[in-house]
């Protein structure tokens, strides 16, 4: 795969994924010794895409709050800060922004009315100032999630790309993937910072599904979420399943499908081509891979013994010698044959039945041919 695949891993610091001279780039987010930071715009000049990225990762997984509306909410801000500044607006400067602070609200729409070339970015500012403190305003439930990310531990970090963001870290857009198959990780930040951890991961994950859409792309491109918990969004797994076209996939581990919100199981389950279920799950996670899996026909047999009524004297007196001596009747086998469905694996099976280094695991090909779950020993 040398030269032909692209691979981004995204675990929790210190998870054992391979040594840092095996990766060409390793961001370590919350680390000041990081050699580079994550641009959380991924080199993107649209608003409108930066405000989607951005928006899926900060509320994707509030069900309360429509991503299209915090989509619409962060362009207004997006774009006219682009317009006057040249750049999007750090992560800190873009929280002030959400909260309604008077004084950066001023400074912007004073830059824009510098210049009349504005005027429509002026007014997608006005309908932000508008909307802001309304019932349905997406700002504050955006502010409080950006607080979670503007936090001393990541003062050096989500620069946006520009110069004077970090100290001396050099910005890795996602967008370098698309274009080179390099080996990238990304370190989360450690213990403390679950939260952070999990917008960052859907960050990584909404860049991701954008930037692999240019199927011109001629090497494949991998992204392994190591740890998928709040990850799954009805967003993202609409995405997943166009992956297959697009010479792209995503490995996404679970601790338990009750990670995932209950709408979204059979979606997720339905959208994956390869599923995999690990020593160690219990029934209610089997049951879902059981359903998955589904059904195949097998034959069994069954096998009835019936006494047998002998009509001669002779014969009735043998068969009653032989019940003395053996105690029991004579009997005769009546064999039956038949067809019926059962699950390929069933919850129980998965729960008790796998042994501990083994799992089970079904593969399906971008070209539909699929294989049936195997138990497979993933010690060897």
């Amino acid at each position: 795969m040398t030269g032909r695949c692209a691979v981004v891993a995204v675990c929790a610091a210190g998870t054992p994924l391979g040594r840092d001279g095996a990766y060409d780039v390793v961001v370590r987010i919350g680390d000041p010794a990081s050699a580079h930071d994550l641009d959380p715009y991924a080199e993107s000049d649209d608003p409108d895409e930066a405000a989607a990225l951005l928006a899926e990762a900060l509320v994707g997984d509030v069900a309360a709050v429509g991503t299209q509306s915090a989509a619409t909410a962060l362009a207004q801000l997006l774009g006219p800060y682009r317009a006057v500044h040249g750049r999007f607006p750090s992560l800190p400067v873009l929280r002030e922004l959400l909260e309604g602070d008077p004084g950066s609200l001023a400074a912007l729409r004073a830059g824009l009315a510098a210049d009349d070339r504005h005027a429509v970015m002026r007014r997608e500012l006005d309908a932000r100032m508008r909307q802001a403190g309304g019932a349905a305003d997406a700002g504050p439930a955006l502010a409080d999630r950006l607080a979670l990310l503007d936090r001393p531990v990541f003062t050096d970090f989500f620069g946006g790309g520009h110069a004077g963001a970090g100290a001396g870290a050099r910005p890795f857009s996602l967008r370098a993937v698309a274009h080179h198959p390099l080996r990238v990780r990304i370190d989360l930040p450690e213990r403390g910072h679950e939260e952070a951890s999990r917008i960052i991961t859907r960050l990584v994950l909404a860049q991701f599904h954008a930037l692999v859409r240019d199927t011109r792309r001629p090497h494949f491109a991998c992204l392994v979420l190591d740890d998928a918990i709040g990850a799954v969004t009805p967003e993202s797994v609409r995405r997943i399943g166009r992956l297959r076209s697009q010479n792209a996939g995503v490995v996404l581990a679970l601790r338990s499908v009750a990670d995932v919100p209950e709408a979204l199981h059979g979606p997720l389950l339905g959208a994956v081509g390869c599923r995999m279920a690990l020593s160690g799950v219990t029934t209610w996670d089997g049951s879902r891979f059981a359903h998955a899996w589904g059904t195949e026909w097998v034959e069994t047999k069954e096998v009835a013994k019936h006494t047998v009524f002998a009509d001669q004297p002779m014969t009735r007196a043998i068969h009653a010698l032989r019940k003395l001596v053996t105690g029991r009747a004579v009997t005769t086998d009546a064999v039956t044959t038949k067809q019926v469905e059962r699950e390929r694996w069933s919850a129980s099976q998965l729960a008790h039945e796998v042994p501990p280094g083994h799992a089970v695991l079904s593969l399906t090909g971008v070209s539909g041919e699929h294989a049936p779950p195997l138990l497979v020993d993933l010690r060897g």
